[in-house]
């Protein structure tokens, strides 16, 4: 028999509130906050933070590295290889490190709700700081496959065979893949606050996607691109104006443009004044 009481209601009231799927402003709300809390950390912990990501983004290369060199030669081995690049965005989105195309997205919020040139400055303290950082743990990672001896000649000819993979050509056919890279990324952050148990899944299907376009990242093709340049198979001309500076360009567009812009577009307006709601029942006035 159906019970009417209020417990039973607010029981049959949560159930449902369960399985309703968050409103796009509570998303919004929660990485805004994120957005916050990262602006608002030290230099030295953004550049700690990110060296790890840039290090755990050589994974990706890696792992597809080692899925390659064991898989039999077939039509869909390169498919399947490409599985290894997205263990690198595992790492380090839920190991929670500092990752240049994640901050596309999360901290331009804060900055679109109060635009101000104290605000501009502090989200291109943050990019810097953590672009190079990244970059700088690619490198290292490169150096490491290409120099430490811990890998047989081998596994230097699947790095050789991946690294002529790395995207470089005319500037523009790389920035539009790279558009789309950010943006896939930036929808990434966007879909993890309430993804609860399927949060792995999402980052694996979506970096899937990335490395099997191939749709240029800054960081995770940098390793392969670092590896290219150390061991002196392409100049720092290609390096730089083949790859890292249409990838950048594209990276950013895609996240800032084309998620953070319209997402912003969307539901700034909804999601203040829940904001100023919180917050006053946070800090009620004086009497």
């Amino acid at each position: 028999m159906k019970s009417d009481t209020p417990a039973a209601k607010e029981r049959e009231e949560a159930q449902v509130e369960n399985r309703v799927a968050p409103p796009g402003e509570i998303v919004y709300e929660a990485i805004y906050r994120e957005g916050e809390h990262e602006l608002s950390r030290p230099a030295r912990a953004l550049a700690w933070s990110g060296l790890a990501a840039g290090l755990s983004m050589g994974f990706s290369f890696l792992a597809e590295a080692l899925l390659l060199q064991h898989l039999p030669p077939a039509v869909w081995t390169s498919a399947v290889s490409k599985i290894g690049y997205s263990i690198g965005f595992v790492i380090v989105i839920l190991g929670r490190q500092q990752l240049f195309s994640k901050n596309t997205l999360t901290v331009i919020l804060p900055l679109l709700n109060r635009r101000s040139h104290a605000g501009l400055w502090h989200v291109a303290r943050l990019w810097v700081i953590v672009l190079v950082a990244n970059l700088v743990g690619a490198l290292l990672f490169a150096w490491m496959l290409a120099y430490s001896g811990a890998f047989p000649p081998a596994m230097h000819a699947v790095f050789d065979k991946l690294g002529e993979e790395m995207p470089r050509g005319p500037f523009w056919p790389v920035m539009i893949r790279a558009v789309i890279a950010g943006w896939l990324i930036a929808l990434m952050v966007w879909l993890l606050p309430f993804a609860e148990t399927a949060r792995v899944w999402i980052i694996v299907v979506i970096a899937y996607l990335v490395g099997l376009g191939p749709f240029p990242h800054i960081i995770a093709e940098s390793v392969s691109a670092f590896y290219l340049l150390i061991t002196g198979q392409v100049s720092l001309g290609v390096c730089l104006g083949g790859f890292m500076v249409p990838t950048f360009l594209g990276n950013v567009v895609g996240g800032v443009a084309l998620v953070a812009a319209l997402a912003h577009a969307e539901l700034a307006e909804t999601a203040k004044p829940k904001r100023a709601r919180a917050s006053r029942s946070l800090h009620p006035p004086k009497p």
